[in-house]
């Protein structure tokens, strides 16, 4: 039987990708802890070895279907149409994992959820993935991407989420999972200047009730209190709203059970701002837990 054998929310943003020197300019005077919460998050992935990683992407949006990404190989140069003086030039070569997203498609078919896997080379690359397969250092392990449909309910995102886990349930895979994105997302405007000189400070999060919802939901996570989250969801974090309106954790939740998921969470790096947006990493303790 195969299992979920760990699972993480982690922070994509392109001022990662910058150099150390850009970002300690950012940071005034210092980096981002972020980066060193990849090399931690880096040492829980090693523990739990890996047969395929999972990346829920909240850049990838879709309409109508959940869509797997189940290509075979890919390899290139990425550059961000949205920024593309800013991220550029990010190079990729990693493995797909066919068999797992035809095996979610299955069963997405047996329980009438719309689902499809994509086994095209040329389907196009999304940074919410490359950021984290590059900082993570996961070119040797299979990786299957996940989109966020933008015509959804969060019903739909944990039915797909279901789907997911129970694929891995029939599979004799070990499967890493990674909720690529932010909590609250709502941008700072195009002319905002920052209140604190370190950019990445909390206090230049976009609202003041984004960062006290989005440590609320960090406390949560500590606990294991999944069902309170998703419990409060329509009412908080939908209208803050979460990146890509929580497509990434509400999947990754669904996989592990929605409201009956008490898996911890322990926070691997401070909770940061990028652009108004929330960021932090954290572990998501599934010891003993079944996909």
């Amino acid at each position: 039987m195969g299992k979920i054998v760990g699972a993480a929310l982690a922070s994509h943003h392109p001022g990662l990708m910058q150099c150390e020197e850009f970002r300690v300019l950012m940071g005034n005077g210092a980096d981002s802890d972020l980066i060193p919460g990849y090399a931690r998050l880096r040492d829980r992935i090693k523990a739990v070895n890996p047969d395929v990683v999972v990346i829920f992407d909240t850049h990838w949006f879709t309409t109508g279907y959940h869509l797997i990404d189940g290509g075979p190989h890919y390899e290139g140069s990425y550059i961000s149409d949205e920024m593309p003086w800013y991220l550029h030039g990010v190079p990729y070569n990693y493995r797909g994992h066919p068999e797992l997203a035809l095996a979610i498609e299955a069963v997405a078919r047996e329980n009438g959820v719309r689902t499809r896997a994509i086994c095209h080379p040329e389907l196009g690359r999304h940074y919410a993935s490359i950021n984290l397969i590059k900082q993570l250092r996961l070119e040797d392990t299979p990786i299957v991407s996940i989109s966020s449909c933008q015509n959804c309910e969060p019903k739909n995102f944990l039915e797909s989420g279901e789907v997911i886990g129970e694929a891995i349930r029939r599979s004799n895979l070990n499967v890493l999972m990674l909720a690529s994105g932010a909590l609250s997302h709502k941008f700072n405007n195009i002319d905002w200047k920052p209140g604190n000189p370190r950019i990445f400070h909390e206090s230049n999060v976009s609202r003041p009730e984004n960062i006290e919802s989005d440590k609320q939901a960090i406390e949560f996570f500590r606990q294991g209190r999944h069902d309170i989250i998703l419990e409060r969801w329509d009412s908080d974090y939908r209208q803050k709203p979460w990146e890509a309106f929580g497509a990434h954790y509400l999947q990754m939740i669904g996989a592990m059970g929605g409201r009956e998921c008490q898996a911890r969470g322990v926070p691997l790096s401070e909770y940061e701002n990028a652009r108004g947006t929330g960021n932090i990493h954290i572990w998501f303790d599934v010891n003993g837990q079944q996909a």
